[in-house]
C-alpha cells in the first residue's frame, strides 16, 4: 500500500511568503490527515485534501480571502442556497508530471465558465486574478495531495452559493466561494451503455442548460434510475421539444463517429461549453479528423447503426476526459457498437491526456504551470 507524508515544517516555514505574494490569510490544519490515505486505491471525489480556498461576498465586494482547514460549514437554515438554489460549479483537475512539477489545463477557461453560470444565476462574479492566486496558492500548499498514479490526478471543485438569509424570493445579497479538492482515480471504466431518452429533457430553451447550476444535475437523477433500472449506465439527452436531436450524453457532451466523419452538437442554452468538448474539436481538426458541429438526430444514428456506419460514440468531460459509449437503447430496441482496435476516442484522449500531464508539446497554450 502506498503511503505519501507531508512536510509541514517546510510548509509552515513558508507561510509568510505566501501570505506577502498574494495577500491571502493562512490558516494550516494542526495536522494533516494524508498519512492515513492509499494512494494507489483512489476512489473519484471521496478523499479530501486538507485545504480550502475561501472567499465571502458581502456588501458588495468580495473579502476575506482565505486558506483554511477543509472543516464543516455552518450555515443559517434560512440561508437562500437551500430555498432558491442559487448554487453554482466547476470542474477541474491538478496534474503532477515525472518532475514534481504542477500544472492545470485551460484554467481561465473554468473561470469564465463559473461567471458565466454566475450571471445567469444574478450571482456575483468572481474576478480572475481572485481565482486563479487562490487556486495557485492552495495547490502550492496541497502539492502532496496530487497523485502521481496514472490515471489518477487531483479534482478540484471551485464552487459558490448564496449565504444571504430569507425566505422571500429574491436573489441573495451574500455569497460564498470555495475551492475544494480530491486526489482521485479514474472517473469511469471500461464502456458504458446508455438509453435514449424519449420522455424527459434535461434543460429547455431560455433555460440554465448552458450553467453549471447544481439543480441541472439534481434533475438528471430521476430520469437516469429510471434508465439504469432498464439496464442502463447512463441517459443519452434529447432536445425538449420534439426529442429528436442528440445533445448530451449524461453530464458530458457528447460525440458520435459516422465512418469516419466526427459529429457533436452546437452548444445553445441547452448544451454546456464544454472545455474537453472545445479542446477535442480542436485537436481533431489539427490531426486531419473530419469535424462537423451540428444537429445529430436520433434517427440519423439508429439508421447508421443499422447500416453499420456507426463507428464510435463517446461521452467527453472534465472527469472522465472521454468515456466510450458500447451500445445504445432506443424505443426498446439495444444498438451495439463495433469493437474497433483504433479508435478516435483512445486517440484523442491520449493527446489530451499527454498534454495535461506535460507528456507532450502543448502548441495551444492550455497546460498552465500551477
Amino acid at each position: 500500500m502506498q503511503k505519501k507524508q507531508t512536510n509541514l515544517c517546510t510548509f509552515a516555514k513558508n507561510l509568510d511568503s505566501i501570505q506577502m505574494a498574494v495577500d491571502i490569510k493562512i490558516q494550516p490544519v494542526e495536522t494533516s490527515k494524508i498519512s492515513s490515505v492509499d494512494f494507489s486505491n483512489l476512489p473519484f471525489g471521496q478523499v479530501f485534501s486538507d485545504h480550502i480556498f475561501q472567499c465571502d461576498y458581502i456588501n458588495g465586494s468580495w473579502q476575506n480571502p482565505v486558506i483554511k482547514p477543509n472543516e464543516p460549514i455552518q450555515l443559517n437554515p434560512a440561508a437562500k442556497i437551500f430555498h432558491y438554489g442559487q448554487s453554482i460549479f466547476e470542474g477541474m483537475k491538478a496534474y503532477k508530471d515525472d518532475k514534481g512539477s504542477v500544472f492545470l489545463f485551460r484554467p481561465t477557461d473554468n473561470c469564465g465558465r463559473l461567471n458565466k453560470s454566475a450571471s445567469r444565476l444574478m450571482m456575483p462574479e468572481i474576478p480572475e486574478e481572485l481565482f486563479m492566486q487562490g487556486l495557485k496558492k492552495l495547490l502550492e500548499i496541497e502539492s502532496d495531495w496530487i497523485p502521481t498514479t496514472e490515471g489518477s490526478s487531483l479534482y478540484i471543485r471551485p464552487f459558490m452559493f448564496a449565504t444571504g438569509e430569507g425566505f422571500h424570493a429574491s436573489p441573495a445579497d451574500a455569497y460564498t466561494f470555495i475551492i475544494a479538492t480530491a486526489p482521485s482515480g479514474a472517473y469511469f471504466s471500461g464502456k458504458v451503455k446508455v438509453l435514449i431518452e424519449e420522455k424527459y429533457a434535461r434543460a429547455a430553451n431560455g433555460g440554465v442548460g448552458f450553467a453549471k447550476a447544481g439543480g441541472n444535475y439534481a434533475a438528471q437523477f430521476y430520469p437516469t434510475q429510471l434508465a439504469i433500472e432498464k439496464g442502463y449506465n447512463q441517459v443519452i439527452w434529447t432536445d425538449d421539444n420534439t426529442h429528436q436531436f442528440i445533445e448530451e450524453a449524461g453530464a458530458m457532451n457528447i460525440f458520435v463517429r459516422i465512418k469516419d466523419t466526427l459529429i457533436t452538437s452546437p452548444t445553445s442554452d441547452r448544451i454546456l461549453d464544454g472545455i474537453t468538448r472545445k479542446s477535442i474539436i480542436q485537436i481533431a481538426k489539427d490531426n486531419n479528423i473530419d469535424v462537423e458541429v451540428r444537429k445529430i438526430s436520433v434517427s440519423e444514428v439508429v439508421e447508421a447503426a443499422k447500416e453499420g456506419n456507426l463507428k464510435e460514440m463517446f461521452g467527453a468531460g472534465t472527469a472522465a476526459v472521454i468515456s466510450p459509449i458500447a451500445g445504445f437503447g432506443y424505443q426498446g430496441t439495444d444498438y451495439d457498437l463495433p469493437e474497433l482496435s483504433d479508435t478516435f476516442a483512445a486517440f484523442l484522449k491520449k493527446k489530451i491526456t499527454d498534454i495535461q500531464t506535460n507528456k507532450s508539446e502543448d502548441p495551444y497554450g492550455w497546460r498552465i504551470h500551477a
